[in-house]
Order: structure tokens, then C-alpha cells, then sequence
């Protein structure tokens, strides 16, 4: 039995995103942990992440799950990084005045603003919140069995934007264009939240459960 290591520093989605991944693997062994040697040891890593930069930062470096992140990503073995899971991998956030990230990849997190407003004029609101369409910009394993523009559910007051754009997999538009997904070799990571985007989103996780971490 493979074993999908969700990575617990106190700050994610935790139970909802490991329900999830059983009901899509029935096959697998989904475990909630912060030990190294759990992850490790693990086929497959998962990086959840809810509520502020700062303070996920702050457990990170704290409970070594920084390392345990480097190293997973390093393994060659597939990773999946969601929200501030996928935010935590860029080299800085503008979030909680300014916070150092990863710098797994190249990029910047910043604030969506409080006159954010739509093509017509109209103003948005901040946090995005709700169902929003994905552009997939490349042809990859995880985006297998699921439509273009398909609808996903967000939940962020900031976005990313990468520096290397040969690694943004998919884009969205709210008020401003933004990077969504990312893939690089093993590592794919997303702003929205699968395990709270219906069909699409357990297709996604599904996709990831049966992914050999290859492009």
C-alpha cells in the first residue's frame, strides 16, 4: 500500500483535504503528520496551508517541516502544494508586512488591493472568494480529465505572480491576471482548494494520487 504524507504544522486544511485524498484513493494510506521520517518515507507529499503567511512561516521553521518540504521536493517524489501550502513556496509575501518564504521557485505574493474592480468598472471584493475559471496553460498529468476554464472554488486576499512564467500550468483573472498553478518536474502546487471544488477538484486529487511525478 502507498503511503500520501499530509504534512500537519497546525495550519491547514487538514481533515477535510485527507478525506479527500481517501474517498480518491482507496488504495492508500493518507497520514497527518509533521515527522520527518513519515514523510520520508513517504510516496507522495502534500503541503495544505490556511490562514496567514506569517504564522505558517513561523510554524514551518519551527517544527523543521521547511526542511521536510526541501527534501520531499528534492526526492523526486510527487508533491502537491494548496493555498498558502503553494504561497509558502515563492520567495517572499507582502502578507503580515512583509514575510520571507522558501524560495523553492521565483516569486511574489502580493496584496490584491482595496480598490480592486473588475473590466467594468465594478468593485471586487477582497478576499476572493468563491468559484473562479482556470485557464490551464499547459498540457500536464494533473489537469487529465478536467475541462478548460473550469470552475474552481478560492478563498485568498493574495495572489502570485512567478518569476519564470515556463512555470505557471494554469492563470486566473480577478480584477488583475494572476499565476493559479505551477508545475515544475515533481512539484505542482495551486491557489484554489480541491478538496472544496466538487468533481473537478477530487478529479485533480485523483490525478495526483496516480501521478509518477513526471512533466
Amino acid at each position: 500500500m502507498s503511503r500520501i504524507a499530509v504534512i500537519d504544522y497546525g495550519m491547514g486544511n487538514l481533515h477535510s483535504v485527507a478525506k479527500a485524498l481517501e474517498l480518491v484513493s482507496q488504495d492508500a494510506e493518507v497520514v497527518l503528520t509533521a515527522d520527518p521520517d513519515v514523510v520520508r518515507s513517504a510516496d507522495r507529499v502534500l503541503l495544505p496551508g490556511v490562514g496567514a503567511i506569517r504564522d505558517c512561516m513561523a510554524e514551518m521553521r519551527r517544527l523543521g517541516v521547511d526542511v521536510e518540504v526541501r527534501e520531499a521536493i528534492g526526492s523526486g517524489k510527487p508533491f502537491l502544494g494548496i493555498c498558502v501550502g503553494y504561497q509558502a513556496l515563492t520567495d517572499f509575501s507582502e502578507e503580515n508586512g512583509g514575510v520571507e518564504c522558501l524560495s523553492e521557485l521565483g516569486g511574489r505574493v502580493s496584496f490584491f488591493g482595496k480598490q480592486l474592480k473588475d473590466a467594468n468598472g465594478e468593485k471586487l471584493k477582497v478576499p476572493h472568494m468563491g468559484w473562479n475559471q482556470v485557464h490551464q496553460t499547459i498540457d500536464h498529468p494533473l489537469w487529465h480529465g478536467i475541462d478548460q476554464q473550469t470552475r474552481f472554488y478560492f478563498v485568498h486576499s493574495y495572489y502570485v505572480r512567478l518569476d519564470d512564467k515556463s512555470l505557471v500550468a494554469g492563470t486566473c483573472d480577478y480584477g488583475l491576471p494572476f499565476d493559479v498553478a505551477l508545475a515544475k518536474d515533481n512539484l505542482f502546487a495551486v491557489q484554489f482548494h480541491p478538496e472544496k471544488s466538487s468533481k473537478a477538484g477530487l478529479q485533480l486529487l485523483k490525478n495526483f494520487v496516480n501521478w509518477n511525478g513526471q512533466p
